[in-house]
């Protein structure tokens, strides 16, 4: 007897997420966005994270049933790595170093831990470049962007300095994978519950840190980091913060771009320019940054800061951050960027390739019958 079937290829397994109702989405972050359940679970002391739960979900096709069952998907954090670092566009590749409190002050990140950028290496300076950072000040005069009332360097602005500087470490440690927006409220859930000095931090169970500062990126791990960065603060700097590159590069979560970040805000010590993913990107799409040797593009934010800082005057290194992080947030997006109400467009070499709506892609389906 001869039967006929009609299959259907998948190009992707079903997600278990899609079938469990409405659920709550955490905001856009900066590279990207995980989905969350509308309450998230705190893994409790002793918990590995893993929900004993089954889901199972059955789709349908021509009277046709598929069942996918997924066992032990872990809450709060399913689609996470089970690196233990933070996987961020900002981390970069470097040796990790030991430091203390003695360390030198402003030490200086080897740049030839960087493939392919040795210290020595040349870049030419852009051309139009003053015209370029003149318009984007200009845009960027009526401060309407997130970073301008929300970014970390406003945390804890109105606390002493050895209180405001432990709230800069750790609004940097959130920022990662998170816009400013969240990133702000779960600073001011902190702030309000009395959690911004070591002291308090190192009292406090994982789960409620985690509680409040959710749904920044990886919540449950940057608890764990709150936690440890606290400890080392307060064993080792009594509750300060340390005012080293490679000391803050020690602490758990904190990449370069942190470390610059805090140097310059909490210490008021400029050794090198934070680069973020607005940053990288405004960048490469004005054309400022190339690999060494050629005009291909930088491949990550440490590559892109060491060649900005082979050109840019020093004096041009802090502001250089918060104006090109507003100007992505507000002009220069990372999709569909705003280039015709730029003023630097034509200026700009990547002016106009991305801002038109791309043509959606229509789905494609295979069938067989036999």
């Amino acid at each position: 007897m001869l039967f006929s079937h009609r299959f259907l290829l998948l190009r992707a397994p079903i997600s278990p997420f899609r079938c469990a109702g409405k659920g709550l989405r955490m905001a856009n972050t900066r590279s990207s966005s995980r989905p969350f359940s509308p309450k998230p679970s705190i893994p409790s002391s002793g918990s590995n994270g893993t929900s004993k739960a089954s889901l199972r979900c059955r789709a349908r096709r021509d009277g046709a049933k598929k069942t996918v069952e997924t066992t032990g998907v872990p809450s709060g954090e399913a689609s996470e790595p089970k690196d233990d670092r933070l996987l961020d566009i900002e981390e970069f590749a470097y040796k990790p170093v030991k430091a203390s409190k003695s360390s030198t002050p402003g030490t200086f990140l080897d740049t030839t831990r960087v493939k392919g950028f040795a210290v020595e290496s040349k870049v030419e300076t852009p051309i139009n470049w003053e015209l370029v950072l003149d318009g984007i000040k200009k845009m960027r005069f009526s401060g309407n962007a997130p970073v301008d009332t929300m970014g970390c360097e406003k945390a804890g602005r109105f606390f002493p300095p050895k209180e405001r500087r432990f709230a800069v470490l750790i609004s940097s440690l959130l920022s990662s994978q998170t816009k400013d927006e969240v990133n702000h409220g779960a600073m001011k859930r902190l702030s309000d519950n009395g959690l911004l000095d070591a002291v308090s931090i190192v009292k406090t169970d994982e789960a409620t840190i985690a509680k409040l500062i959710y749904p920044v990126g990886f919540y449950l791990r940057k608890a764990k980091y709150m936690k440890k960065v606290a400890e080392v603060c307060l064993a080792e700097y009594d509750g300060d913060i340390p005012d080293s590159l490679n000391a803050l590069l020690s602490l758990p979560g904190i990449g370069p771009k942190m470390a610059y970040l805090v140097l310059n805000v909490a210490w008021n010590n400029v050794q090198g320019i934070c680069v973020d993913t607005h940053v990288h990107r405004i960048s490469n799409r004005l054309g400022w940054v190339a690999q060494p040797g050629g005009v291909q593009k930088t491949r990550s934010p440490e590559e892109t800061r060491i060649s900005l800082q082979k050109w840019l005057p020093k004096e041009e290194w802090d502001p250089i951050n918060p104006l090109l992080v507003g100007f992505g947030q507000t002009v220069c997006t990372p999709l569909r960027p705003k280039c015709s109400i730029c003023i630097v467009n034509q200026l700009c070499p990547s002016a106009f390739k991305e801002s038109q709506t791309p043509t959606p892609i229509k789905k494609l389906k295979r069938s067989e019958e036999s």
